[in-house]
């Protein structure tokens, strides 16, 4: 009797250690998550006179950008007699693609449009759109200039 009653307590004590063990490991794995969790992406898009592009293009790196694609365009505007209207004759401009991490792009776009205003020949217009995701971890870490998250992916 003795005997089987130690093996109902042990298997009555089974659950319970599973559970625990659970219950531990759950949060680890939170944690985890938590700490790599991904600060979602923004794609920015800036238009500037083609003379100012590479002030631009500094301006926004040190926003720990890691990505920039820069694009030659020439405005519209000249067709309709509006630049001249509105004080930018130039139609040469650079259009700058940028990745951005959320939680910088308000300050970035911030002081982009403090730069707008108070750089001579400087004016621009700048976007910012979500992105909703990114395929592979990776591209994620390089794009949002994030390198535990690079580490992590390598490790595994």
């Amino acid at each position: 009797m003795g005997i089987e009653k130690s093996k109902e307590k042990r298997k009555e004590k089974m659950p319970t250690e599973k559970q625990a063990v659970r219950e531990r490991a759950i949060p680890a794995r939170i944690e985890k998550e938590i700490r790599i969790a991904p600060d979602k992406l923004d794609l920015l898009i800036t238009v500037v006179d083609r003379k100012k592009a590479e002030y631009y293009i500094d301006l926004i790196q040190s926003f720990d950008v890691n990505m920039e694609v820069e694009a030659l365009a020439r405005g519209m505007a000249a067709k309709m007699g509006l630049l001249e209207y509105l004080g930018i004759a130039d139609s040469e401009k650079a259009v700058i693609f940028s990745f951005v991490r959320e939680d910088k792009t308000n300050e970035l776009m911030d002081t982009l449009e403090d730069k707008f205003r108070s750089i001579k020949g400087g004016k621009g217009i700048s976007v910012s759109i979500s992105f909703s995701s990114v395929i592979g971890k990776l591209v994620y870490g390089f794009l949002s200039n994030n390198e535990k998250t690079i580490q992590e992916e390598k490790r595994q």
